[in-house]
């Protein structure tokens, strides 16, 4: 019976090695798996199909403006449970959670940099906190950020990802809408720059508001963009919707949307434009 004696014929079993939780993702367009290191290095977009995975607010600050070139702005803002908002949560204990987990005070921020030689205003918005939700904080800093843009005569660049307006928030965060149309027009009818670029979702309030109301209207490919959600209009008008309905080529060729441009052409899009029209 020696045959069993696999310590004395020195031969080891062999240990079956997993693969590390978080190294692959499957991409939702078409289903490749993929190396999530070589998908950061990409920007995060498929190599295969081209679809763009959300990314954090962080990575189009480090690919819009130059390094070292950025001054945060307005870092004193934060929400406040002003009516006292009851539901399955608390709006203070979900503020809580929102800052805990994005590490910011609510869902955008403010800048001052440089696209190469050309200084710009810029907000980002993080879908993470609470969905990238509008409330009365993120209306007063886009109305900041405007007023400081007409003031140093910048161009203003705004990263759009939203589901909504912050219904823990009430009228108070449908009053941002009209808070910041006004506010660009007041822009507008000075002579400034303003380009807004809609990422994956752009939804609710803010495509009511700021979205919209670029001079040049830029997209992420495959982007998801609308007010009320397609399964809402669906029930509202009793009909099934076109193919593609509320993505970024869809209302391209229906003339909301100016340009399509890819992340990795994001900066130098914006460059040219400003060089071109500012």
């Amino acid at each position: 019976m020696a045959w069993f004696k696999r310590e004395k014929q020195k031969i080891k079993p062999v240990v079956k090695k997993g693969v590390p939780d978080g190294l692959w993702v499957k991409c939702p367009t078409c289903s490749e798996f993929l190396y999530k290191p070589e998908l950061e290095k990409s920007l995060s977009v498929c190599r295969h199909c081209s679809h763009h995975f959300r990314v954090e607010p962080s990575i189009y600050h480090s690919l819009l403006l130059d390094s070292g070139s950025s001054k945060e702005l307005f870092t004193n803002l934060q929400s406040e449970d002003v009516l006292q908002f009851k539901a399955v949560k608390k709006y203070k204990d979900q503020l809580v959670v929102a800052k805990k987990k994005t590490g910011q005070k609510d869902a955008i921020n403010c800048y001052h940099g440089k696209i190469e030689d050309r200084d710009v205003a810029l907000g980002i918005m993080n879908f993470a906190f609470i969905g990238g939700s509008m409330g009365s904080v993120v209306g007063e800093k886009v109305a900041r950020l405007i007023d400081y843009a007409h003031e140093n005569n910048l161009p203003i660049i705004l990263i759009c990802a939203s589901g909504g307006a912050r219904m823990q928030e009430g009228a108070i965060s449908l009053m941002q809408l009209a808070k910041t149309s006004s506010k660009l027009a007041q822009f507008s009818e000075g002579g400034g720059l303003y380009i807004p670029i809609l990422t994956d979702p752009t939804t609710g309030g803010v495509t009511a508001s700021y979205g919209m109301l670029g001079d040049i209207i830029l997209a992420e490919p495959g982007a998801l963009i609308g007010f009320a959600g397609p399964r809402v209009i669906k029930q509202t008008i009793g009909q099934d919707l076109p193919e593609g309905f509320q993505r970024t080529e869809f209302l391209k060729e229906k003339g909301f949307v100016d340009y399509i441009v890819t992340r990795d052409k994001m900066k130098a899009t914006l460059y040219s434009l400003i060089s071109m029209l500012k």
